[in-house]
């Protein structure tokens, strides 16, 4: 076991271990780190707790040092000013006349770079806008192109159900989701329905796949053969939550009768009924 601390270098960004090196942390404290990209400020989400050695994919970095106040005054001086740099940022690239979206600015906490966060359709020449905005500010410039759910999740905002984004609320790292997860839900694949702001399908298909996964395993498929309490039939619908099977039977020409699914037994999965008939007929 192994005793880490979470942080968090934006308040949208993920979630970082990091080695107390023995000290207690609070969450909500300010802490120093070095990373790849220098030194940096952060806040504490996640107090000291032991995680087991194989949860530690790469190498644990120690926490330098408690910031100050003079250091957490640095940083929102930092963020004041990532706002100024934002404007300017974009009436060059207007200048420019550059097909680019700037979606973000971060100032290194020593000051020795910015980021400057993009979306574009393609490959855009920026050369030129570097040497500019170098110029400006005298500093380190750093241009990265991100995707359109980076965006979203810098960016913030509601979803359809009303919530704020789930990536810029919780989720640390984007889960593949496909329209495989859509379908097995049984919804609607209409992409207006299952598409995030971001338009690309919503990250929450993810969160109730294994769900729908065993119900699937564990209920008749439409157009199955089955035995019931009141004879055998074939599936005409189900309704994988509920767990209630609609059988239309063979003994009878009227409405489909509705058994649960535990009472329903499958004789042909998913074939036809006289199919099944005749298999049930050579058993």
């Amino acid at each position: 076991m192994v005793e880490i601390i979470g942080v968090k270098f934006r308040s949208d960004g993920r979630i970082y271990s990091f080695d107390p090196q023995n000290k207690k942390y609070n969450i909500g404290d300010y802490v120093i780190v070095t990373t790849s990209r220098g030194t940096e400020i952060c806040e504490v989400v996640s107090g000291n707790h032991t995680v087991p050695d194989s949860q530690i994919v790469d190498q644990l970095k120690p926490v330098v040092r408690t910031a100050t106040d003079d250091d957490v005054k640095k940083m929102k001086e930092n963020r004041a000013k990532e706002r100024e740099i934002f404007e300017v940022c974009e009436k060059k690239i207007a200048e420019h006349e550059l097909e680019m979206k700037l979606v973000s600015v971060e100032i290194a906490f020593d000051g020795s770079k910015i980021l400057f966060f993009f979306t574009a359709d393609g490959r855009v020449d920026f050369r030129e806008l570097v040497k500019d905005l170098a110029s400006s500010f005298h500093t380190r410039i750093e241009l990265r192109q991100i995707g359109v759910r980076d965006e979203a999740k810098m960016m913030g905002g509601l979803g359809f159900c009303g919530q704020p984004f789930c990536c810029s609320r919780f989720l640390s790292d984007f889960q593949p989701v496909s329209i495989k997860m859509a379908k097995e839900q049984g919804l609607s694949l209409n992409p207006t329905k299952i598409s995030g702001t971001c338009g690309r399908l919503m990250c929450c298909l993810k969160y109730e796949q294994e769900a729908y996964e065993y119900l699937n395993k564990i209920t008749p498929k439409v157009n199955s053969y089955v035995d019931t309490p009141s004879g055998r039939g074939t599936v005409c619908d189900v309704s994988l939550l509920s767990g209630k099977i609609k059988v239309k039977m063979d003994n009878t020409d009227g409405a489909p009768q509705v058994f649960d699914r535990d009472d329903v037994v499958v004789i042909k999965s998913g074939g036809c009924k006289k199919a099944a008939q005749a298999e049930a007929e050579e058993a």
